[in-house]
């Protein structure tokens, strides 16, 4: 009896000893898994008047943008509109691509429309993916296309580890962003197209006798809170860009990783309340320099062409002057994609310099599907050819080249966005443009014609001291 009590009494203390090592063994997944989250997340808070870094947590740890990437789509649909290629009429065609987007999305059907002005509402409130889609391929042909034209405006507004590989944010693993360039982007979206921001406000819209709501929970919640954007998958976490302007004082938060659409919301309203405060009250203009706009060809050739083949002068002349340097997680409308989604990983991603006369960062070079898209955007280029009245006219003796270009049209709107920044140097200055060849392409000089060196000299230096890049050359 006694033994047997014993045996009992053994194989209990054995059961017992194997649940605390499993009980423990579980504390540590959980605890690991918890500091996997904890790394993942990241989040950033910039004074919006002077640029200074407010609070930083992980800011330049590559992350995914889920929803995030829809503010980039965004950007390049108002800079569409206020140069005046779209308008918020305009008809947004759904391809089949875009008609087959996961949810969230609006539920066009293939061979729909829907006018510019509602895919916006429709990204910013029920961040549709569709939408998305179909406004990417309205402007840039194709969605990889359009993919590659938000790099290279990422890397025009300084957002150096931003690349996209789509125009709605679901999982890409090539897809990729940091928390300090999202603020980059919000504080651009704002500083660029006012006209446009308050689009960001909309908590919901009308789409037929449909009402639809928006995800952020933040507006109306928290007083100043204007904007802008959600966003949630599975590898990315629980994401949320907040500006925020109290009449006299504006901040630009994000927060990225965040374990729930609940705490994600918490931890901005803390953000918020704590750094707005010491936020500014003086601006000093704009923090965020413009890039001026571009076609499809225009930004496949920046992320493609080597800089050695950027369209310069042909050589300085002599004796040139040196240049002057110048909150319920369990909501379902939180949850904004759904799809399987990839493991969080690091992505290698070559980089490339940037076709461009002015100053843009390097961008991720091409994978072989990024190759077969630059041939097809060959495919769409107009012919290479040789305007003979501005040839005939070209002035002689000295000039100022502030860009190239690979369209006359673009050289030339490059040529009138240079005068409206200087009104005053240019103002006795001749513009034109000059085409010539290089490895097969023909591209366009954007120059002004002045009648000595020294003036030519004078008025670049002039352009520099307004961040205007340029060279003065003999021709």
């Amino acid at each position: 009896m006694r033994q047997a009590l014993s045996g009992i009494l053994s194989k209990s203390a054995s059961s017992l000893k194997m649940i605390m090592i499993l009980a423990l063994a579980m504390t540590f997944v959980v605890a690991d898994a918890a500091s996997s989250m904890a790394a993942r997340s990241a989040a950033i808070v910039i004074d919006a008047k002077s640029g200074k870094v407010l609070y930083s947590s992980n800011a330049d740890g590559r992350r995914y943008p889920a929803s995030l990437t829809k503010m980039m789509t965004l950007y390049l649909a108002f800079e569409a509109m206020a140069n005046g290629k779209i308008s918020k009429n305009s008809r947004v065609v759904f391809s089949a691509n875009a008609a087959a987007e996961p949810p969230t999305k609006l539920g066009v059907r293939r061979g729909g429309a829907i006018t510019v002005e509602t895919a916006i509402l429709s990204m910013v409130t029920k961040s549709a993916n569709d939408s998305a889609t179909a406004l990417g391929e309205l402007l840039g042909g194709n969605e990889a296309n359009f993919a590659h034209m938000m790099t290279a405006k990422a890397r025009a507004l300084g957002m150096k580890g931003t690349v996209f590989r789509n125009a709605h944010g679901l999982p890409n693993p090539g897809q990729f962003t940091t928390a300090r360039d999202m603020a980059v982007l919000g504080i651009a979206l704002r500083e660029h197209f006012p006209q446009y921001y308050s689009y960001f406000s909309q908590r919901s819209f009308l789409y037929g006798r449909r009402r639809i709501n928006g995800h952020n929970r933040l507006l109306g919640r928290i007083k100043g809170v204007d904007g802008i954007k959600t966003g949630y998958t599975r590898a990315s976490g629980y994401n949320l860009v907040s500006s925020v302007d109290d009449g006299d004082r504006r901040i630009v938060a994000v927060v990225i990783g965040g374990k729930s659409g609940g705490s994600r919301d918490n931890q901005m309203a803390a953000l918020i309340k704590t750094y707005l405060p010491k936020a500014s009250s003086r601006g000093s203009g704009m923090l965020i320099a413009k890039a001026s706009g571009g076609s499809p060809i225009t930004a496949l050739a920046k992320v493609f062409l080597p800089k050695r083949d950027a369209p310069k002068p042909d050589s300085r002349p002599d004796g040139d002057a040196p240049d002057d340097d110048a909150p319920d997680d369990a909501i379902a409308s939180l949850v904004e994609e759904t799809e399987p989604v990839v493991e969080e990983a690091t992505p290698v991603v070559e980089t490339r310099p940037v076709v461009e006369t002015r100053k843009v960062e390097t961008v991720a070079a091409a994978t072989a599907d990024d190759v077969a898209t630059a041939r097809v955007a060959a495919a769409y280029a107009e012919p290479a050819t040789v305007d003979p009245v501005n040839t005939a006219s070209v002035p002689s003796g000295w000039a100022v080249q502030v860009a190239s270009s690979p369209k006359q049209s673009e050289a030339q709107a490059l040529l009138d966005e240079t005068s409206k920044q200087a009104p005053s140097v240019l103002a006795e200055a001749v513009g034109f443009t000059v085409a010539f060849e290089k490895d097969g392409v023909t591209y366009y000089r954007a120059r002004f014609g002045f009648g000595s060196k020294a003036a030519a000299w004078k008025a670049c230096n002039a352009l520099k001291k307004k961040k205007i890049e340029c060279y003065a050359v003999h021709q």
